[in-house]
């Protein structure tokens, strides 16, 4: 990012450090690590899929909420995003997201705003048999339409729904803590919103399949794999399906930083779009 946008988020970067010293008032209710880090999309989770927890550590009663600021670099495009999030009572999350994706071959960027509400609705990660189940969705306004509309894109604005449900079981495989996650979500977006909403080849929404595994080697690290299903509405480049391979470190309940390797593979016909993504997030 260039100008404006870098010191923005320079500054952002500054307000993390300085709130991560400051001792938490609340949303200290929750286990170590319970509120997941932060996705590319803003809302609670890993780095690309949405997991069924909500963000920070409030639970009943309590107000909580992260900011964050996330990076990806890969062959061909950068990925800028910073957001924060707002939880009350472990039941409601609000989520903002901006997004800035740099062309470094083209030159430019693609811009992204995203808006997500997250509902806790059964079950709890952690206690009782069943997995904790939240809805929601991720309402995404693109801000650089002229590209995403040259290549077919429909529509510059689209939303996401989702079905999340997500597991840990504490003394699992090797007596180690492990997490589980499935997301179903319905969408039209391309290349998650970045080019825009359905295409010539589609323009009705999709289920996609997200999937997340970790291992807990101890309390504070994780390691884990993620999967997101992508659909495919653009004639002139096929979009593909995503993974990656995070660590996660959790030193305290103020402060998380998840490191992954990332495959994305081809992204509007750029193929090997391999590289890494870390997220740096701040619980309020």
């Amino acid at each position: 990012m260039y100008g404006k946008d870098f010191a923005m988020v320079r500054v952002f970067f500054l307000i993390m450090l300085a709130v991560s010293v400051v001792p938490a008032a609340h949303a200290e209710g929750r286990l170590l690590a319970t509120g997941g880090a932060t996705t590319i999309e803003g809302s609670a989770g890993g780095g690309i899929v949405p997991w069924a927890t909500l963000s920070s550590y409030a639970a009943e009663g309590e107000w909580g909420g992260t900011v964050q600021l996330n990076y990806a670099d890969v062959e061909d495009y950068q990925l800028d995003v910073v957001g924060a999030t707002l939880n009350y009572g472990n039941r409601l999350e609000l989520s903002y997201a901006r997004q800035d994706f740099s062309l470094s071959r083209l030159g430019g960027s693609l811009k992204q705003d995203i808006y997500g509400v997250k509902v806790r609705v059964a079950g709890d990660v952690i206690y009782g048999e069943l997995p904790q189940f939240s809805i929601g969705m991720q309402h995404k306004r693109n801000q650089t339409f002229a590209l995403p509309q040259a290549v077919g894109a429909r529509s510059d604005s689209g939303t996401d729904y989702y079905l999340a449900a997500t597991k840990a079981w504490l003394d699992g495989p090797f007596h180690r803590t492990w997490l589980a996650n499935i997301t179903l979500r319905a969408t039209k977006a391309n290349e998650t919103g970045l080019l825009g909403f359905g295409g010539d080849l589609n323009n009705d929404y999709e289920l996609m399949t997200e999937a997340s595994v970790g291992m807990f080697l101890n309390r504070h690290w994780i390691v884990g794999v993620e999967y997101r299903q992508k659909p495919n509405n653009l004639g002139f480049a096929a979009e593909q399906d995503w993974h990656d391979v995070f660590v996660g470190w959790f030193p305290n309940k103020r402060f998380a930083v998840v490191g992954a390797y990332t495959n994305l593979k081809t992204i509007a016909g750029a193929p090997e779009q391999k590289g890494f993504y870390i997220n740096l997030q701040v619980s309020l």
